[in-house]
């Protein structure tokens, strides 16, 4: 899929729990959407690269990190990656935050 660097709107800081994932489509795209404990917003595909998938919005955030709710793959916020020894990766997407909107770079 190709981004156009639009910015979507999609949610009010102050409404965003810490700690729990969010889910937001965007297009026919599911993204979950996580504050962080340090107050950083990070979203990526709400989906596992587990062959069986998995809804990443369900998943245990620790640090930087989402862990599988189902396979429990440890995927970082920051990039995607699957850490070892599982791997793969999961689409990341920009965010910007501008007084409390919320904004994904589409």
């Amino acid at each position: 899929m190709i981004h156009n660097g639009i910015r979507i709107k999609i949610a009010d800081y102050n409404q965003l729990p810490s700690m729990v994932g969010q889910v937001f489509m965007v297009g026919q795209e599911e993204i979950a959407v996580f504050r962080l404990s340090n107050g950083i917003v990070r979203a990526l595909k709400n989906k596992s690269p587990h062959p069986k998938g998995g809804k990443l919005a369900d998943g245990l955030v620790s640090g930087e990190y989402i862990f599988c709710p189902i396979h429990d793959w440890i995927i970082s916020l920051i990039d995607g990656k699957v850490q070892a020894p599982d791997r793969g990766s999961v689409q990341t997407y920009p965010i910007e935050v501008e007084g409390n909107n919320v904004y994904l770079i589409w």
